[in-house]
């Protein structure tokens, strides 16, 4: 089983499921395309308290005029605990006095950023940086190999095709002409077996919402099928059409915010309307699960999961080999995580961590499927298995060690033959492709080192570099090292930290901290252009690995979420407080970043250690931990996050939720907020409250600041242009705070 990313990078199911609070990436950095304590203890590093910290006044001429947001009088009542949400009404996303306020905020904070007297120069370095030739890394379906090519600005990557990897390339599919101002992206690819016919989705605004539509391949030309409300959902071929999983039509609130209930999977017949796709499988005693579904490669069996958060599943089979055969179940409890690699024959490859937190692979004979016959086929060893796949015979397992990639090749009986050589210390994704493929492609990356495709010929273990990006910048002029630092309880958290050879450990380098810490997902290297311009101008970057991510497996996991998220917040604090020790920076020139579960992350530290930093940048954040569940897909972050509708959990949620800790009379640091309009992920009332809390009882010099996008969601799918102006103000907003001009000399 295999799906495609939107740059048509082909890549191995990964160990994680479509609906999941994905790793969100700053703007340009896609690299393909919790017991809340608010007591610290004493820090190790000499940091003024905010009262002695001698304010410096911006270099603007004032701080700006914040528009007034009106209170109400609300309050809700959890445990026999009251508390108060005065802004409640921000909630009502489509409401005219809503957009009124968007409107405003939006007006003050560009006002602001226009008057910044360098943020011109950056915008078109930025432009210089961006425009260079991306490739995605090619994928054979047919008598084609496909691949996804950006010019250099274009607003969304476009398909094409070539017969043979020396063809011609003709165009096979623009996003560009789908929408007048690149708003429209395309989501997921899926070709049938006989490559007749092609199935692709597509995202408006940043939407998780999707359309399907299909493809004649002969002709490229679009048949009459349209599906709709096609939500956490790939698509999957069998026979003359394909498997995919929705929900009902929307029939009151809004569409952007409305709980997400009653997820189904269908299966649709190219050639006819939505109306008459079948009904497979549904829940209807359980509103909050998820169902997906996938073919093997060969099409002879669905495989389906079913999940309740965003941590584990059950695992189903059915036999398509006939219509009448039953969906058989191999797993029924939600405990561990288990993904169908592909089947040989009757058996079936699975990646889990069923007793093996670092995960192995599994047999499962489906003709003696019960838990008890399980084989064991590669073994769980000191490194995390992300993601395996099966190519020209053999099994490509791709590791993290020290959240570094590592790739080893065995054969489909288990035995390990030989490792796959990479350029150097980075991130490898890819190797996917059909089971008799002899050659595949994967992408390697790094933070300088711009994304390289590589040839992979199976037999002889040989990599050939196929493409490589050429970026305007020197990349021999940067190092980038790793370090393992003590969190507060004496955990060792690595970090990547990059800057120029030669920097000088002088306590005087703008410095921008970066991690996620949640959902099992990994911040391993990564190139970004919008990075780069930051690593020009004497930058630090530091990216730490703290726990909460997937970097060392599920117990690094677990060591973040409730009730432990407090060590999430403990590692990044920590990471700071090296990265000041070491003399890499200051609190006045350190700047922190994170988005989604990382924008909880910096709301959360923000609270905890305001005298620690210089710039805040919290981004499509969630930030009302008590209500989070109540939108969208949050309820299925409970088990990450915890319930305010548990007694105990509510309790360690109020200790660190970002809205309920801002304090009256603090000076926080410079706070920029970045969401959108369209982000129905993490709906952006989290931003809207937050802010207006933080603008209400902020005090000092520092401005605090939202951006609200407008056509964009939660990152995925957005345009060249959205990137390159959202990262031109981010930095201008972070220099200008930090009191730099990078092009005064």
């Amino acid at each position: 089983m295999r799906r495609l990313c939107n740059l048509g990078e082909s890549i191995s199911l990964p160990n994680r499921k479509p609906y999941e609070d994905f790793l969100y990436f700053p703007v340009g950095q896609c690299p393909c395309v919790g017991v809340g304590c608010q007591s610290n203890k004493p820090s190790s590093v000499a940091v003024a308290a905010p009262e002695t910290v001698e304010a410096k006044a911006p270099t603007l001429d004032s701080l700006p005029m914040y528009p007034t947001t009106k209170k109400i009088n609300h309050t809700d009542t959890y445990h026999g605990t009251q508390v108060p949400d005065p802004y409640r009404w921000l909630e009502a996303d489509t409401a005219q006095d809503v957009a009124e306020w968007v409107k405003a905020q939006n007006q003050v904070t560009f006002e602001y950023l226009e008057k910044i007297p360098f943020r011109n120069q950056i915008k078109e370095r930025l432009t210089q940086l961006w425009n260079y030739p991306k490739y995605g890394a090619p994928f054979k379906e047919g008598d084609y190999y496909y691949f996804y090519k950006n010019d250099g600005l274009q607003n969304q990557a476009v398909l094409y095709r070539m017969k043979g990897l020396n063809g011609t390339p003709e165009l096979f599919l623009d996003p560009n002409k789908l929408s007048m101002d690149g708003t429209t992206s395309l989501g997921s690819l899926a070709f049938s077996k006989d490559a007749k016919y092609a199935v692709y989705t597509t995202s408006t605004g940043g939407s998780d919402w999707r359309d399907a539509y299909v493809l004649d391949v002969a002709t490229g030309k679009k048949l009459t099928d349209e599906l709709h409300w096609i939500k956490f959902s790939g698509t999957s071929w069998h026979k003359d059409g394909f498997f995919y999983s929705r929900y009902a039509e929307p029939t009151q609130g809004s569409k952007m915010a409305n709980k997400n209930e009653y997820h189904q999977v269908y299966y649709h017949k190219v050639g006819t309307p939505q109306s008459q796709d079948q009904l497979i499988w549904e829940a209807k005693q359980h509103p909050l699960r998820l169902l997906f579904a996938g073919t093997t490669e060969d099409e002879k069996y669905l495989i389906l999961t079913a999940s309740e958060g965003t941590s584990n599943n059950s695992l189903y089979v059915k036999d398509l080999s006939k219509a009448s055969n039953p969906i058989v179940p191999l797993v029924e409890s939600f405990d561990k995580e288990y993904g169908v690699v592909e089947n040989l024959g009757d058996r079936l490859i699975v990646l889990t961590n069923q007793e093996a937190p670092k995960y192995k692979l599994i047999e499962i004979d489906l003709s003696r499927p019960q838990k008890a016959n399980w084989k064991t086929l590669v073994p769980e060893t000191d490194n995390v298995l992300n993601s395996a796949s099966l190519v020209g015979g053999k099994l490509i397992l791709n590791y993290m060690k020290d959240a570094a990639t590592l790739v080893r090749v065995h054969d489909t009986h288990g035995k390990w033959r030989h490792d796959v050589q990479l350029p150097t210390l980075g991130t490898a994704s890819g190797f996917g492709g059909k089971k008799e493929d002899k050659t595949v492609f994967y992408t390697f990356t790094s933070f300088t080192y711009p994304s390289a495709i590589y040839q992979y010929d199976v037999a002889s273990n040989t990599s050939t570099l196929y493409k490589k990006a050429e970026v305007d910048v020197n990349m021999d002029a940067y190092e980038t090292k790793q370090v393992f630092y003590p969190s507060k309880d004496g955990t060792k958290i690595p970090m990547f930290i990059t800057h120029k050879k030669g920097l000088a450990l002088n306590s005087d380098n703008p410095t921008y901290l970066y991690a996620y810490g949640g959902f099992n997902a990994s911040m391993t290297p990564y190139f970004s252009v919008s990075n780069m311009l930051w690593l020009e101008n004497g930058g630090v970057l530091a990216i730490a690995n703290i726990r909460g991510g997937g970097e060392y497996g599920e117990a690094w996991h677990q060591a973040g979420m409730t009730p432990n998220k407090q060590n999430v917040f403990d590692d990044f604090i920590a990471a700071a407080e090296h990265l000041i020790a070491q003399k890499y920076t200051s609190s006045q020139k350190l700047a922190i970043a994170g988005g989604s579960n990382g924008g909880l992350l910096i709301g959360a530290v923000v609270n905890q250690r305001p005298d620690l930093f210089k710039v805040a940048l919290p981004a499509v954040g969630v930030m009302d931990m008590l209500r989070f569940h109540k939108f969208t897909i949050g309820w299925a972050w409970v088990p990450e996050y915890g319930s305010s509708e548990d007694a105990a959990q509510f309790q360690n949620l109020l200790a660190f939720s970002p809205i309920h800790n801002i304090k009256d009379g603090v000076n926080y640091p410079a706070t920029l907020v970045t969401t959108a309009d369209h982000d129905d992920r993490v709906v952006p009332a989290h931003s809207f409250k937050y802010i207006a809390t933080l603008q209400e009882k902020g005090a000092g010099y520092n401005p605090y600041l939202i951006r609200v996008d407008v056509k964009a969601g939660h990152g995925a799918g957005k345009s060249t242009t959205a990137q390159i102006a959202e990262a031109t103000d981010v930095w201008s907003f972070v220099y200008e705070n930090m009191h730099i001009n990078p092009y005064q000399k």
